[in-house]
Parts: C-alpha cells; sequence; structure tokens
C-alpha cells in the first residue's frame, strides 16, 4: 500500500492549524490503510517544522527558499506535484483553504488524476470514501475514490487536530531543475491595516445579519466575539450593504466555516448561508422572528431582540470569564 502525502500551509513560516486537521484526517485514513503519513512543507528557511510529528506525520519533508516564501502557485504545485509522483502516493490531502483551492487543483492537474475538494471526512475501511456537504448543505454527498493517485482537500475545522506519537523524521527534498517560466508570481502580500481572526479558521465565529439594522451596531457583534475569543462574520446582505468587508461574509458566495461554536445574530437563515455554517459543531442563533429559518438548523434558539438580549449575554461571558 503506497502511503499518503499531506502538504501542509504555512504562513510567514509558521505552519498553520488547518495543516495540522489535515495531518490529522491523514493519519487517520493512514491507521485504516496501513500505511504511512509524509508531510511536505513548502516556504522559508526559517520555516518551524519541529513537532510536526505529534500530530500525525511519520516523515516530515521539506522544500524551503527564500523564493518561496510567499505563496507562489506554479513553483508550489510544481514541487508537490514532483514529489507526490516521486513518491507514488496513493492519496494526496490539503486544507481546503484559499490557498489549498488554488494549488490542490493544479496539483491534481499535473498528475492527472481526480480533485475532491471541501470534504468533511476520510475513510478507508471500504476503499477511500469521503463526504462532503452538497446542495447548500441539503445533503451529504459520499464519494468512493477509486483511482490513485487523488487529491483531497478538507475543510477547516471538519477534522479536529489529534497528538500522535510519531517521531516525525525530518528530510530535505529537492526540486525539479526543470522549472517553467510562471506566469504569474506572487510580489507582496499586503494586511488590512486592523488585521482580525480568520473567519475560516477561527473555533468561535459570531455572525451578524440584517437585523442589526445599521453598521455602527454591529459593535455588538464584535464584542461579543471578543469576550468569547472569536471571529465575526457577516451575511451577504450585509456584505452587499458595505457595512462589512467581503473577508467575513459566510454563505453560499463567501466563506465555508465548520466553528466548534456559531452564534447568529439577527441573521434569517437564508438557504444560501446556512450553506456556508451550517457543519459548525453547536449553531446558536437570536432572532425575534420565531419563524426565521435559522431556527431549524440551530441547536440552541432565543427568541428576542438582538439589542436587548446580546449586551446580557457579552455581560454574563466576561464575568464568567473574570470570575
Amino acid at each position: 500500500m503506497s502511503d499518503i502525502l499531506t502538504v501542509l500551509e504555512q504562513r510567514e513560516g509558521v505552519v498553520k492549524r488547518v495543516s495540522h486537521e489535515a495531518l490529522a484526517a491523514a493519519r487517520a485514513l493512514a491507521d485504516e490503510l496501513g500505511c504511512e503519513v509524509h508531510a511536505l512543507v513548502i516556504g522559508p528557511p526559517d520555516t518551524d517544522v519541529t513537532g510536526l510529528g505529534q500530530y500525525g506525520a511519520d516523515k516530515v519533508m521539506t522544500s524551503l527558499d527564500e523564493e518561496l516564501t510567499l505563496y507562489q502557485a506554479s513553483r508550489y504545485a510544481q514541487i508537490a506535484a514532483d514529489q507526490a509522483m516521486g513518491g507514488a502516493y496513493t492519496t494526496v490531502i490539503l486544507g481546503a483553504t484559499s490557498l489549498g483551492k488554488d494549488l490542490g487543483p493544479r496539483i491534481a492537474a499535473r498528475l492527472g488524476c481526480p480533485l475532491t475538494s471541501d470534504v468533511t471526512s476520510i475513510s478507508g475501511v471500504d476503499g477511500i470514501v469521503v463526504t462532503r456537504p452538497v446542495f447548500a448543505g441539503k445533503a451529504i454527498y459520499r464519494l468512493k475514490i477509486t483511482g490513485s493517485p487523488s487529491v483531497i482537500t478538507v475543510r477547516p475545522n471538519a477534522v479536529a487536530p489529534v497528538a500522535a506519537s510519531n517521531a516525525g523524521v525530518v528530510e530535505e527534498v529537492s526540486a525539479s531543475d526543470d522549472v517553467k517560466p510562471a506566469v504569474a508570481r506572487t510580489l507582496e502580500v499586503r494586511a488590512p491595516d486592523n488585521a482580525a481572526l480568520d473567519v475560516a479558521e477561527a473555533a468561535i465565529v459570531v455572525a451578524g445579519g440584517r437585523g442589526l439594522k445599521e453598521a455602527e451596531h454591529f459593535k455588538l457583534v464584535e464584542g461579543l466575539a471578543q469576550a468569547l475569543g472569536g471571529a465575526v462574520g457577516a451575511s451577504r446582505a450585509v456584505v452587499d450593504a458595505g457595512w462589512r468587508p467581503h473577508s467575513e461574509q459566510v454563505g453560499q458566495t463567501g466563506k465555508t466555516v465548520s466553528p466548534n461554536l456559531y452564534i447568529a445574530l439577527g441573521i434569517s437563515g437564508a438557504i444560501q448561508h446556512l450553506a456556508g455554517m451550517r457543519t459548525a459543531k453547536v449553531i446558536v442563533a437570536i432572532n425575534k422572528d420565531p419563524d426565521a429559518p435559522i431556527f431549524k438548523v440551530a441547536d440552541y434558539g432565543i427568541v428576542g431582540d438582538v439589542f436587548e438580549v446580546v449586551p446580557r449575554l457579552t455581560e454574563a461571558i466576561v464575568k464568567a470569564r473574570e470570575g
């Protein structure tokens, strides 16, 4: 049985949490198939790859170079595909982040193999079977992958990182000398002045909708998110109105999130929004309309005015965390 290759994502030399989740998914699959998990890290020379064995990697391979500090699509895809072909891996796993959704198809195209994106689970008991939500989250699609190799991207927060006892031996791999000229190169990454926690990676998300009535009332959302240590999200209607940036939009045309806790404030629950958050572990909805569709997917619901409920809830959480 061939091994599993996990392509890890780093930012400024730090391996991201979503890569630990991808390793956990790969580790569970490898244990069922009786094979090893090899991790590939592409990035700058100072990238910290220590401790990856604790997340399930049997071997860690690095391709580190100053020119790889920023994500270079063609070069990253070439390095990953060369490694996948050279190691004869049965499966290549990545996180379904913005980078993973761009890199995964490029790797699959170079390998000439199938790509399954945004999956929420992987099983190897009866062949490799993945699941992912479809039809705006109304159904769960089960797909059996028969070809080898295959590329799979795993939805952030769908798989919890787990502790393993692997040593995670580190070795450097050489990139192919046959480098094709890049069609485009990343020259610079500019972060917002007030960079916030990425809603797609946060364990807790507090999102607001049109029920907040105006942009300045989003202070309620920000206050509750800060009290919980979570990220701020928004519905499409709010983003279209210019109240919040698109980077915070949750839904079919925004970001798909699967946090441990999702709190919806003044969000009615249109199907497009539910498609982006219904896989959250726990959903709490606060809305004054008892017939709002959001209550159909919520684990806990409060029928009430957000302007009355949220300040009290935030105050109670702050007091509880202080005492």
